[in-house]
C-alpha cells in the first residue's frame, strides 16, 4: 500500500494545466482501486480552498490574453484583408467561448475538491506544531530563508513524518510530493533530493521524496502512468511573451553582474583606476581605463541589489563555458524578440 501526501502546490498545478488532466485521471483511478491512500492534512485542504478561486480566474485570464496577442499579430502580419477578416472573425467567435475553455481548470478544481473531501482529513497535532516551532527556532528547513514565514510548510512535513511513524506497518510505503522545491529540496544541487535537514527522514524505499507526481505514481503503477503520459499532447507549446521577457531580464542582470565583477578585479589589480569627476574632465580620461568614483559607488550598490534579486548561487562564480551559455541564452532571446544576433548590451 502506498500512502502519499500531495502538497497543495501540486494540486493547484494539476488544476491550472489542462495537459495534466490524464495524470489526474490516473491518480483518481489508483485511489479508487485501493492502490493508493492519500494522506490529507487539514492544512492542505485549507490552502487549497484559499487559492482555488485565484487559479480558476487566472486560467481564463491567461487564455484571453493569448487570444489578444494572436489577434494583434494577425492584424500586423496579414496583408490580405479578406483573409485577415476571416481569421479575426473566427478568433472573435472562439473568444466568446473562453469562459467555457477556461472552465477546464474549474472542472479539475472541482474534482480535486471532491478527492480531498472524500479522504480522511488529518488534523494538525500539537506535537507536529511543537516540532515545526523547533525548526523555526533552530533555523532548520524550511526556515532556511530570510524573511519568510514557513510555519505552514513546517507543519505540513512534520505531519507527514508523524503519519509515517504512526502507520509504519509491513507492506506500507510512503511518499511526499511537492512542487515547492525552494523550501523542501536540496539547495544548489539536485532538487529531486530533499533538503539535508529532512534527508534523514526519507529513503529510497520506505519514505520517498518527489518533486514530480508522475514519477511518484510510476512507483505504484508504471503502465498506468505511461498511458497517462501518452494522452498528453506531444507538441511543445511556445513560451509566453512575459516568460521570455522575465528570463531575458534575469539573464541581462547576470551578464551585467559578471562584467561588474571583472571590472572590480581590474580595479583591485591596478589595471583600472577610480578617479574623481574633476580629474576625469580635466585630464579628459576615457572609460577603458578609468571610472568616476560616484559612478563606481552606484555600481557597487547595484551589484548588491543584483545579488539579492538573483539569489545565492545564481550569479557565479562560474566557468567561462557557463558564462558563455548565459550570454548565448540572452542573445537568442533578444533575437527572438527582434534584436540582431549577439546584441548583449547591458
Amino acid at each position: 500500500m502506498f500512502n502519499i501526501l500531495i502538497d497543495t502546490s501540486v494540486w493547484l498545478d494539476l488544476a491550472a494545466d489542462p495537459k495534466q488532466t490524464p495524470l489526474l485521471n490516473a491518480l483518481v483511478n489508483l485511489v479508487a482501486d485501493g492502490r493508493i491512500t492519500l494522506i490529507v492534512p487539514r492544512i492542505v485542504v485549507t490552502e487549497f480552498e484559499k487559492n482555488r478561486n485565484r487559479v480558476a480566474k487566472s486560467s481564463a485570464k491567461s487564455l484571453a490574453s493569448h487570444f489578444d496577442q494572436v489577434k494583434d499579430a494577425i492584424r500586423r502580419a496579414e496583408s490580405d484583408n479578406s483573409k485577415k477578416d476571416k481569421i479575426l472573425g473566427y478568433l472573435s467567435d472562439v473568444n466568446h467561448r473562453i469562459p467555457v475553455l477556461g472552465g477546464t481548470a474549474e472542472g479539475a478544481l472541482a474534482r480535486i475538491e471532491e478527492i480531498l473531501s472524500n479522504s480522511a482529513i488529518i488534523e494538525t497535532g500539537s506535537e507536529a506544531k511543537i516540532r515545526a516551532a523547533d525548526r523555526a527556532l533552530n533555523r532548520k528547513a524550511p526556515f532556511h530563508h530570510e524573511g519568510k514565514n514557513s510555519m505552514a510548510d513546517a507543519v505540513l512535513i512534520e505531519t507527514y513524518f508523524e503519519c509515517v511513524h504512526a502507520m509504519a506497518e509491513p507492506g506500507h510505503r510512503f511518499a511526499f510530493v511537492t512542487h515547492n522545491k525552494q523550501d523542501f529540496s536540496l539547495v544548489n544541487g539536485n532538487q529531486k533530493l530533499p533538503h539535508p535537514d529532512f534527508a534523514g527522514s526519507f529513503s529510497k524505499i520506505k519514505s520517498m521524496y518527489f518533486i514530480n507526481l508522475s514519477e511518484c505514481l510510476r512507483r505504484v503503477d508504471p503502465l498506468t502512468v505511461t498511458y497517462a503520459m501518452l494522452e498528453q499532447e506531444c507538441a511543445e507549446e511556445p513560451r509566453g511573451l512575459s516568460e521570455m521577457r522575465d528570463a531575458m531580464d534575469r539573464l541581462t542582470t547576470q551578464v551585467w553582474y559578471n562584467r561588474h565583477k571583472n571590472l572590480a578585479w581590474k580595479i583591485a589589480n591596478g589595471k583600472h583606476k577610480i578617479v574623481s569627476r574633476e580629474e576625469w574632465e580635466t585630464k579628459k580620461l576615457n572609460g577603458q581605463a578609468h571610472t568616476i568614483d560616484n559612478i563606481w559607488a552606484g555600481a557597487l550598490k547595484s551589484a548588491k541589489k543584483a545579488e539579492r534579486r538573483l539569489g545565492k548561487g545564481n550569479y557565479g562564480p562560474w566557468t567561462d563555458f557557463e558564462w558563455g551559455l548565459v550570454n548565448g541564452k540572452l542573445s537568442a532571446l533578444r533575437w527572438v524578440l527582434g534584436d540582431e544576433w549577439d546584441q548583449l548590451d547591458t
